[in-house]
């Protein structure tokens, strides 16, 4: 079987050749050339024809973001971006999903064995995902709101969940979604530094209010609620309202956020009053709980295949029986809100 063939390009030497060492060590892997900076990078990709490039962000005469844009707009190819993932540095970050990146690493701050092996493990991972990966060219994306009546009442719930993919497949759901939406949760897993950059990238370019999950938050129509990283976000009632309810207990599925955990508390909090959607990512996170969800009563759709950047949650619903409809991405606005409206 052929190797996935990576492309390195980071400008710290120490970088290049760490990563080297991590992902030769695999079978299935081969690096088979690195860069120390964007404009080597574009000869190496014209002469080597990678599957893989690993990208950092902060790099001499081009940042990664501009090259990231001009690859992705001439030469689309699956990029993970490594970089050191702060609080300062999630906006640019979330940017190159944007653009197109498949996902994303944190650079080891701690250099002990093991989180190096943390590392090295997330890392083959995340090659070997994104050398499968569904990359489009990148394209200014067009606003085009579903139309609804401003006094639409929805007797349920949206709850989405997502992974590899996901922001900018949350961020493509939503576009779409009018200022008086039902109450939407989502539980993207995302790491802790990220998700009030995410809600906050979110907030400024919907017409709905877009938040980080806070403990005791309200939830109300015309709002979206994100998990915040590290943290579970489930729902609990309060007096005669439904609440934020943020818990930090073990991880589920290797994931905190997990979606299971969210749509498992929303199922007894709202029953089968919930339209449940599963977007594109890995592995099979919240398969179960939005089974249960529909055998509750719960309208459930999934993305599909084609417009997933990985079909793994919504291929793990769909294979157990937990979805009523598999749709492109650009058809699931509409269907939810129609769903929302059903008693």
């Amino acid at each position: 079987m052929a190797k996935i063939r990576v492309l390195v390009i980071d400008d710290s030497a120490l970088i290049r050749q760490m990563l080297t060492e991590i992902l030769n060590s695999r079978d299935d892997i081969e690096v088979i050339g690195t860069a120390e900076d964007p404009i080597i990078a574009r000869e190496k990709i014209k002469q080597l024809s990678p599957d893989v490039l690993t990208l950092d962000i902060e790099m001499p005469k081009m940042t990664g973001l501009q090259f990231l844009q001009n690859l992705m707009r001439l030469r689309p190819m699956p990029v993970i971006m490594v970089s050191t993932l702060t609080d300062r540095g999630a906006p640019e970050t979330l940017e190159a999903l944007e653009l197109g990146a498949v996902d994303y690493i944190c650079k080891p701050k701690a250099k002990t064995e093991t989180k190096l092996r943390i590392f090295a493990d997330e890392l083959v991972d995340k090659v070997r995902m994104a050398s499968t990966a569904k990359v489009r060219p990148f394209e200014q994306s067009k606003i085009s709101q579903t139309a609804i009546a401003k006094d639409t009442q929805y007797p349920r719930i949206i709850a989405v969940g997502s992974s590899t993919g996901g922001t900018e497949a949350i961020r493509e759901l939503l576009t779409s979604v009018p200022a008086n939406c039902p109450p939407i949760l989502i539980t993207q897993h995302i790491p802790k530094v990220f998700s009030a950059s995410f809600a906050d990238r979110l907030d400024r370019m919907l017409a709905m209010d877009v938040f980080e999950a806070q403990e005791g938050m309200i939830i109300r129509q015309g709002c979206v609620y994100i998990a915040p990283g590290d943290y579970h976000l489930t729902v609990k009632r309060f007096g005669t309202k439904m609440v934020c309810h943020i818990i930090q207990t073990e991880k589920i599925n290797r994931h905190r956020p997990a979606v299971d955990v969210m749509f498992d508390s929303i199922l007894q909090a709202y029953s089968s009053s919930v339209v449940a959607v599963m977007l594109t990512g890995m592995g099979a996170d919240g398969a179960q709980g939005m089974l249960k969800l529909k055998q509750a009563g719960a309208i459930t759709f999934a993305q599909d295949e084609a417009t997933s950047v990985v079909w793994g949650m919504p291929q793990a619903a769909y294979n157990i029986g937990a979805v009523d409809e598999v749709l492109p991405l650009h058809k699931i606005p509409e269907k939810m809100l129609k769903a929302a409206q059903k008693k």
